[in-house]
């Protein structure tokens, strides 16, 4: 099986999988709207590995990035195996985890999924994956109902724990009581954000940024390729703009003689 077939068939069981969640989400608070540059930055983009190696690695795999791919972020093979590799893996190996699958479901209820083509499979009406995900590690909130003791207004009863909680410290919902459009006669609760009760390590607005910088990561790694897809599409829009103008008026030049 080809990579290309190997990735389309991964993005379809993800979509397949966790598609009903999904669209229960539609329904629920909206999303948040990525910053899309951080995809384009290098700087955001190694930050994201980072990020990603210490935080998600543990429990999610991306089995389709190699470690030496981040070549393509700016990070040599030296800098790669001395910042981002801790088990002995060769920086050639794919990204994958030590959990077994047992272990997971035992943990977790299921098997943490593997993060090659998240933000790919996670688009919906709502926005896009990217969309999704930036909102999603950003709407943690205690509760001492759910096994790992974290829910998300995202992806409610979520089995993840809020893995970076030390960053973010923890927040909780604000909550009020509305008419329900639809029936006046009932009340319904209705979500208006968060309010911090405990700070993390890191400001409100660096945590943001430190989110945007894993998303753009998880982004790039669905498809490493995508930034030189649009750099050399820009230059072919160039092309085929100057090439209208010139055919345009060699077209003008051909005909003017031709009664």
């Amino acid at each position: 099986m080809t990579k290309f077939f190997a990735r389309a068939l991964l993005a379809l069981s993800f979509a397949l999988t966790f598609g009903a969640t999904a669209l229960a989400n539609e329904g629920g608070p909206a999303w948040d709207k990525f910053p899309k540059d951080r995809v384009t930055d290098m700087a955001a983009l190694q930050r994201g590995a980072t990020l990603f190696v210490n935080y998600c690695l543990n429990c999610h795999a991306a089995a389709y990035m190699r470690y030496n791919r981040m070549n393509d972020i700016g990070l040599s093979d030296e800098q790669i195996r001395q910042n981002l590799m801790f088990a002995g893996e060769k920086v050639g190996d794919l990204m994958t985890t030590a959990l077994s699958a047992k272990d997971a479901k035992a943990f977790f209820g299921a098997p943490p999924p593997d993060l090659s083509v998240v933000a790919r499979s996670r688009a919906g009406a709502n926005g896009s994956g990217a969309d999704y995900l930036y909102t999603y590690m950003r709407s943690f909130y205690p509760d001492p109902s759910r096994p790992t003791g974290w829910n998300n207004t995202v992806f409610p009863n979520v089995g993840m724990p809020h893995v970076l909680w030390q960053l973010q410290g923890e927040q909780r919902m604000l909550m009020t009581e509305e008419k329900d459009p639809h029936e006046p006669q009932k009340m319904v609760h209705v979500f208006k954000g968060f309010e911090q009760t405990r700070p993390g390590t890191l400001s409100r607005g660096d945590y943001d940024i430190a989110v945007a910088d894993l998303v753009a990561y998880l982004q790039w790694i669905g498809e490493p390729a995508q930034n030189q897809r649009v750099r050399l599409g820009v230059w072919v829009l160039l092309f085929l703009a100057v090439f209208t103008v010139i055919a345009w008026r060699m077209n003008a030049a051909y005909w003017k003689d031709i009664k």
